[in-house]
C-alpha cells in the first residue's frame, strides 16, 4: 500500500510562564490564513500539497470499503424527502417558508398570499440552486423580509469562511438592489418603517465588533456605525423583540457575560440605551410584551429567572420576578406573545414547554412520556396570538411539528418527518441510563439500538460527546445514525459536564479548572456501557465534532486501551496553542471558557495537562480519522492536521491515523444536502471498517 505521509518537523520552541512548547509543525498553519479564509487558492503551495497529499492517502486506505460508501450515501439519501418544505408560517397578507426541489441541494426561499393555500401565486424570494451554480460552496448566513413585506435581505456565504455579503431584493419588481454590503456575519433587523437595515460587521479577525444601520438606496460605504464593541473577548449580534418594538444589540463572551443594548424600531436615529453595565458571569435575554421589558436572567439564579422592568427604567435594580429560579431547572429559552410566556425549561437532560398566562399568571406544562426526547420552540412572525409551534422528536421518533392553541390547549399535529426509504419506531429501542463520574456525579446517556440487539457485549458502539459552551446535547431523531444501527451499532450519547443537560451548574462544573470533568465523564459513561454489556472494550468508537474534538482527542491520550477508532470531525485539538494566539477568531472570546494562559501561570498548566496535540506521546493509538476544512475560522484546518502528524509520529500501534480536510469549505463540511452526505458516510464507513461490521 505505500507509506504515509511524513510532514516535516521543524524546531519551533516558544517560551512561556517558564515552560517550553514545542510545536514540530507549526509550519502547517499559513502565515496569510486570514486571505486562506476568503481566498483558499491563496494558500501556499507546500502546505496545499502536504494537505492534497493527505488526502490522497485517506482515500488510498478507505479504497476498500469505497462500496461501501457509496452504499451508505444511498441510504442516508434515501431517508430525505427531496421534495421536501417547511410550513408556511403567516405574517400579515403573507406566507414565508423554505422548500426543495427535487435534485436541489439548496432551500428555495418563498413565500406566497396568506389565502392562498395551494401556492399557485408563489414568489420566490431566492434560489439557493440558482445562486450556486458554479460554485464550490454556498450557503445562507441569514435571511429577513422588511416589516412592509416589499423589501427582502439576504447574507450569502461563497466559500465557507462564514463571511457573509448582504444582498437586498425588491419585492415588488423582482430585482436586486445595486448595494452589496461585504464581510457581514449574516444576523440583520428592519427598522419599523423598512427603510434602515441593521446588520453587524466582522473584522479582519472574524469578530463581529461593529453594529452598523444601512439606509436602503444609499452607498454600503456611507452605512452609519451605531454600536462597536471594543474588547475582542465580545461578539455583537443584532435582532429584534417578538413584538418588533425593539431593536436590540448584543454584546456576549462565549460563556456567560452580556450586555443589552435596545434602540426603538421606530425611532432608529436613538442612540442605544444601555439596559445593564456588563458583569461577568451575568447574562440576559430581552424581550418586551408592549408595556414592560421581560428578562431571562441569571442574576442571583444560576439556571435563571424570569423578571419584567419598566421601559423607563431600564437601569432599575426594581425588577419583578414572574418566573422565579429552581436550581437543577435550567431555563433554556422563552419566547413571547402578547398574552402568553412560553418557556423551555430542561431537568435531568429532558426538556418541557411551560405556558404562561401574563395577564393571570397562571401556569401549566406541556411534557411527553418517552425515556429521552426533545422539544423545539418555533417563533413565527405574529406577536398578538394565541397559538404556537414547536417540534418535538425523539431518538426513535420522527420530528413532528405541531400548532398548540395557548388559550383551549387544543394540539394539532401539521407535519411529520417523512422518511421515504422508511422506518419503524417499534423497530428500534431507546433508553436514558445513568452512570457514576469518577467523583460520584449522576451521568446521563443517551443509548439507541435496535430492538433486537444481543445485548451481550459483542455489538460494536460509537460513543458521540461535546461537553463545552453549556452546549446542551438533545435526544433527537437523527435518521442518519440508522445506518450504524441497522449494522449492529449501539449508538449513545454521554451527557458529560461542560454542557448544560443537568442546568447550568453542570457546565460551569465543565469549564476553566474543572475542564477534566468533561473527559472523565466520557470515559465513565464508556465503561459504564461495557459494565451494561452493551458493548466491550476495544468495541468503541468515540466521536466529536468542534469542541467535542478536543473531548475525544482529550480522552484518547488518557484511555486509548478503550476505543478501537476515533472520529475527531473539525476537532479543536491545540487548544494550548490557539489559547496563546491572541490574534485568532475565537481565542479572546474563549479565555472565559478555557482560562487565558498569556496571563495565568496556573490556566497554562492546566491546559497543558489536557490538551490533545501536547499531550500525544509514545503508546499504542486506536485507529483515527480527523477531519477538517480550509476556510474555517472556528477550529482552523492546522489544528487536525498538526494532531494527525503527531499522532502518526508517536504511535507504537498498526493502526491508521488518517486526514480528511475539504479544500472547499470551513467549518459545516460541504454546504450542499446530498454532498455533505459524502462526510457523514466518511466517518461511518470508518467506523463500521474499525470495528469489522461491514
Amino acid at each position: 500500500m505505500g507509506m504515509p505521509p511524513k510532514a516535516q518537523r521543524n524546531r519551533s520552541v516558544t517560551e512561556r510562564h517558564g515552560h517550553k512548547i514545542e510545536d514540530p509543525y507549526s509550519w502547517v498553519r499559513d502565515e496569510q490564513w486570514q486571505q486562506v479564509l476568503q481566498q483558499p487558492e491563496a494558500m501556499q503551495a507546500e502546505i496545499r500539497d502536504y494537505l492534497e497529499a493527505e488526502n490522497n492517502w485517506t482515500d488510498k486506505v478507505l479504497m476498500p470499503i469505497s462500496d461501501v460508501r457509496e452504499e451508505l450515501v444511498e441510504e442516508l439519501e434515501a431517508r430525505i424527502k427531496k421534495d421536501d418544505s417547511t410550513i408556511p408560517t403567516l405574517d400579515g397578507d403573507w406566507a414565508y417558508y423554505r422548500r426543495f426541489v427535487s435534485t436541489g441541494q439548496y432551500p428555495v426561499l418563498c413565500r406566497r398570499p396568506s389565502f392562498d393555500i395551494d401556492g399557485m401565486h408563489e414568489q420566490i424570494l431566492l434560489d439557493g440552486n440558482a445562486e450556486a451554480e458554479g460554485r464550490q460552496f454556498f450557503g445562507i448566513g441569514g435571511a429577513v423580509h422588511s416589516p412592509d413585506h416589499r423589501l427582502f435581505a439576504v447574507a450569502l456565504d461563497y466559500n465557507g469562511s462564514e463571511y457573509c455579503t448582504i444582498a437586498i431584493r425588491d419585492l415588488d419588481t423582482g430585482d436586486m438592489l445595486g448595494e452589496k454590503i461585504g464581510n457581514a456575519q449574516g444576523d440583520m433587523a428592519w427598522s419599523a418603517d423598512s427603510k434602515m437595515l441593521f446588520y453587524t460587521l466582522l473584522d479582519d479577525q472574524h469578530r463581529p465588533s461593529k453594529v452598523m444601520r444601512h439606509t436602503v438606496g444609499t452607498e454600503p460605504a456611507e452605512d452609519v456605525l451605531i454600536y462597536e464593541e471594543r474588547d475582542p473577548g465580545f461578539f455583537l449580534r443584532v435582532n429584534k423583540t417578538e413584538s418588533g418594538r425593539f431593536i436590540v444589540i448584543s454584546a456576549h463572551d462565549h460563556a456567560d457575560t452580556s450586555e443589552v443594548r435596545l434602540i426603538p424600531a421606530n425611532n432608529c436615529d436613538n442612540a442605544p440605551c444601555l439596559l445593564k453595565t456588563r458583569r461577568t458571569g451575568i447574562t440576559h435575554d430581552v424581550s418586551d410584551d408592549g408595556e414592560n421589558l421581560i428578562l431571562r436572567t441569571n442574576l442571583d439564579a444560576v439556571d435563571f429567572r424570569i423578571v419584567t422592568v419598566p421601559f423607563t427604567k431600564p437601569l432599575s435594580s426594581d425588577w419583578h420576578e414572574i418566573v422565579s429560579h429552581v436550581e437543577g431547572r435550567l431555563i433554556r429559552s422563552m419566547l413571547l406573545f402578547k398574552s402568553w410566556l412560553v418557556r423551555l425549561e430542561q431537568s435531568a437532560a429532558l426538556p418541557r414547554i411551560v405556558v404562561r398566562s401574563m395577564p393571570s399568571g397562571e401556569e401549566y406544562s406541556i411534557a411527553f412520556d418517552e425515556e429521552a426526547y426533545d422539544l423545539i420552540l418555533i417563533p413565527g412572525y405574529t406577536f398578538d396570538s394565541d397559538t404556537l409551534r414547536f417540534s418535538y422528536s425523539s431518538p426513535t421518533t420522527p420530528t413532528r411539528v405541531y400548532e398548540y392553541n395557548l388559550k383551549s390547549r387544543a394540539r394539532r399535529l401539521l407535519k411529520e418527518q417523512e422518511i421515504p426509504s422508511g422506518h419503524d419506531p417499534a423497530s428500534y429501542t431507546c433508553r436514558r441510563l445513568l452512570a457514576r463520574s469518577h467523583d460520584g456525579a449522576t451521568l446521563p446517556i443517551t443509548v439507541l439500538h435496535a430492538a433486537d440487539a444481543p445485548l451481550d457485549g459483542s455489538a460494536p458502539l460509537l460513543l458521540y460527546g461535546y461537553g463545552s459552551y453549556g452546549y446542551s446535547m438533545q435526544s433527537s431523531f437523527m435518521p442518519n445514525v440508522f445506518s450504524l444501527v441497522d449494522r449492529g451499532f449501539v449508538y449513545a450519547i454521554a451527557h458529560v459536564r461542560g454542557g448544560s443537560e443537568n442546568g447550568y451548574g453542570w457546565y460551569l462544573d465543565g469549564k476553566l479548572d474543572r475542564k477534566k470533568n468533561t473527559f472523565l465523564d466520557f470515559v465513565s459513561a464508556a465503561e459504564h456501557l461495557v459494565a451494561e454489556n452493551f458493548t466491550s472494550v476495544g468495541r468503541i468508537v468515540a466521536q466529536g465534532r468542534s469542541a467535542g474534538g478536543m473531548l475525544v482527542g482529550a480522552v484518547v491520550n488518557m484511555r486509548p486501551d478503550l476505543f478501537c477508532g476515533v472520529l475527531g470531525e473539525v476537532p479543536f485539538v491545540d487548544v494550548l496553542n490557539t489559547m496563546c494566539d491572541e490574534t485568532l477568531p475565537l481565542t479572546p472570546p474563549e479565555w472565559v471558557e478555557w482560562g487565558n494562559p498569556l496571563q495565568s501561570a496556573a490556566a497554562f498548566n492546566y491546559i497543558a495537562s489536557y490538551c490533545p496535540y501536547t499531550n500525544v506521546t509514545d503508546q499504542a493509538y486506536p485507529h483515527v480519522l480527523a477531519t477538517g476544512g480550509v476556510t474555517d475560522p472556528r477550529v482552523t484546518y492546522w489544528e487536525p492536521a498538526k494532531w494527525v502528524a503527531k499522532l502518526r509520529h508517536h504511535n507504537t500501534a498498526d493502526t491508521n491515523i488518517l486526514l480528511y480536510v475539504n479544500m472547499d469549505a470551513g467549518h459545516g463540511g460541504a454546504s450542499g444536502r446530498f454532498d455533505r452526505l459524502k462526510e457523514v458516510a466518511l466517518s461511518y464507513g470508518f467506523a463500521l471498517m474499525v470495528t469489522e461490521s461491514l
